[in-house]
């Protein structure tokens, strides 16, 4: 069963554990994962949950985890009846919707669940209950321009270490260790390139280059080098590769995505990984990015700008969505458009709507 498009361990819970707690972990949300898929909902007749149910609920388990281990100041997979009805307990207290607090507690079911069948365990009846139907909505999924802002800089940081002349003997050796791990090479290899690997240019260039040309997941995708016009700032995306579009479009870059596509470029000359390919971005595997990895990249980086994304539909549609909005603003919808490659104007009226902070200002200033 191919688990590649879920999120078995997320990046706060890896970067928390060591190796083998690591392995530990994994192995064990594998194991649980399949059985959902499989087992979920009638174990007795082989009928599982839908992989978007698990995708939603395998996160908050993480949490519920991330929490026993607060609580009890050390790793473990022993979870609790008492661990879910403490945390229930906090989410009571949090300031969160009930809609956040009843997916919190059913995941921890599910979990529970697949104990009670797996590992000889109870099922979990919880001792206080939370309902959905609180009025909320979810927000609106684009970025607000602080937002923006704050996803540009986290890029910067993203996977960053500091440069090798500037750490001392031991930080190094601790950092060539972290190296090894996350490009899969013994410590006694690791070199002074690797830690400008470590610092390269390209998850900067891939997150303001789709923050200032709306890309689509599948546009990203199928980025290559040919696209990248430099001299002019512009991107210039074939017929043949214009998602839902009958025409080659010229889409405009910022001064800064064309200064971080020209630096990434030049690395990406480097790298052995890139010889005889035409991909503009490639994952440490060598594949395009599809729209989980895009995804997890983009919910790394809310949790690194300090972007609150549990409530809100946070995919790489969200850069899309909120470079349509402010390009309206800003400009017109002709401009809005062509920048989006819509086909059809009235695929662009939706975004011709001042954004929440414009209206909030509005009403301030009416009194």
């Amino acid at each position: 069963m191919d688990l590649s498009e879920f999120t078995l361990v997320p990046g706060p819970t890896e970067d928390r554990l060591g190796e083998r707690q690591l392995i530990d972990y994994r192995t064990e949300r594998e194991e649980m994962v399949k059985w959902l898929l499989t087992f979920g909902i009638e174990p007795e007749k082989a009928n599982g949950y839908a992989e978007s149910t698990v995708k939603n609920r395998i996160y908050r388990m993480d949490q519920f985890c991330r929490f026993v281990w607060d609580r009890e100041g050390q790793y473990t997979t022993a979870v609790t009846h008492e661990h879910a009805d403490a945390w229930m307990q906090e989410l009571a207290y949090a300031v969160c919707s009930d809609t956040h607090r009843d997916l919190c507690q059913k995941a921890v079911r599910m979990l529970f669940k697949w104990r009670a069948y797996e590992r000889g365990g109870e099922e979990w009846e919880p001792t206080i209950t939370f309902s959905s139907n609180d009025g909320t909505t979810t927000p609106r999924d684009y970025l607000t321009l602080q937002e923006r802002k704050l996803i540009r800089e986290a890029a910067l940081e993203y996977g960053s270490i500091p440069s090798y002349n500037n750490v001392s003997p031991r930080e190094r050796s601790e950092i060539n260790a972290y190296l090894a791990q996350r490009f899969e090479k013994p410590v006694a290899e690791i070199t002074k390139r690797d830690w400008e690997r470590a610092n390269n240019w390209k998850i900067p260039s891939l997150v303001s280059v789709s923050l200032d040309a709306a890309l689509r997941p599948i546009e990203v995708e199928r980025s290559v080098t040919g696209w990248v016009d430099l001299e002019n700032g512009i991107l210039r995306i074939p017929i043949e590769d214009s998602s839902k579009n009958e025409d080659n479009w010229r889409v405009s870059l910022s001064k800064r995505s064309v200064s971080m596509l020209e630096r990434w470029l030049k690395q990406r000359a480097t790298y052995d990984l890139y010889d005889g390919r035409d991909e503009l971005w490639l994952t440490r595997e060598g594949n395009p990015y599809g729209s989980a990895s895009l995804r997890r990249i983009l919910h790394q980086l809310c949790e690194i700008a300090g972007i609150d994304y549990e409530n809100r539909k946070m995919s790489w549609y969200t850069i899309r969505h909120s470079t349509g909005t402010y390009m309206t603003r800003e400009e017109d919808l002709a401009a809005a458009q062509t920048q989006l490659r819509h086909k059809s104007p009235e695929t662009t009226m939706k975004y011709d709507q001042a954004p929440v902070e414009d209206r909030q200002d509005a009403l301030d200033r009416i009194g």
